[in-house]
């Protein structure tokens, strides 16, 4: 099995509703993500994907939420973006826009600060 990393990053403001403290507020974070990918096999030329089509899936699923307020984005209306919450929305973007790349996507890490993520995986 191979396990393929890219990563890419955002910058975005939100706040957490219902939250006692700091975070209740309005404030923004430079979001760093890693996504993890996996494959059982390699192609002719010896790697699973070019690294290239990965990144780019990962930018287009990220492209919404850089400069925004991700409480106004429609997935966090309801829900609050928590580094939790962000991380199984890209995941669930990031998989829809591999489908049928014969490859998985494994996790999706997001980083809120250089000493703070979260990880989502099925």
């Amino acid at each position: 099995m191979y396990e393929i990393l890219v990563k890419s990053d955002f910058s975005g403001a939100h706040n957490l509703r219902g939250y006692k403290g700091k975070c209740e507020g309005l404030h923004g974070h430079n979001w760093k993500i890693e996504a993890r990918f996996e494959k059982e096999d390699l192609d002719d030329i010896g790697i699973t994907v070019d690294f290239k089509i990965l990144k780019s899936k990962l930018k287009a699923t990220l492209k919404n939420m850089d400069h925004a307020y991700l409480n106004k984005l429609k997935a966090f209306k309801k829900k609050n973006p928590s580094a939790e919450n962000i991380a199984k929305y890209i995941y669930d973007g990031l998989r829809t826009a591999i489908k049928g790349k014969k490859l998985s996507l494994k996790s999706v890490t997001v980083w809120e600060s250089d000493n703070s993520c979260a990880t989502y995986y099925e």
